[in-house]
């Protein structure tokens, strides 16, 4: 399955979203918000990927949820390396 660049986009809007509203306390306490389920959420516009990629994706979007100013550069070079070259 082809990833589009508009999906990688949306992973990146969702996890931007994600680690602004990330708070330790709720992950702990809240049954219903945890980080396993923030990252399920950042990853669902690239369901199809595969499970090899997807692994790395899930890491790389749990470090950037819980820390963005140290991981977010890993992340978009992830990014790069996976979706298709932009169309000109």
């Amino acid at each position: 399955m082809t990833i589009s660049q508009e999906q990688f986009d949306d992973l990146l809007s969702r996890t931007a979203l994600a680690a602004l509203f990330y708070y330790p306390e709720v992950a702990v306490d809240d049954d219903g918000r945890n980080l396993q389920n923030d990252i399920a959420y950042c990853l669902e516009p690239v369901a199809g990927i595969a499970d090899e990629d997807a692994e790395r994706l899930r890491v790389a979007v749990g470090r950037v949820i819980t820390n963005p100013t140290a991981h977010r550069s890993e992340l978009l070079a992830l990014v790069i390396e996976l979706a298709p070259p932009p169309a000109e």
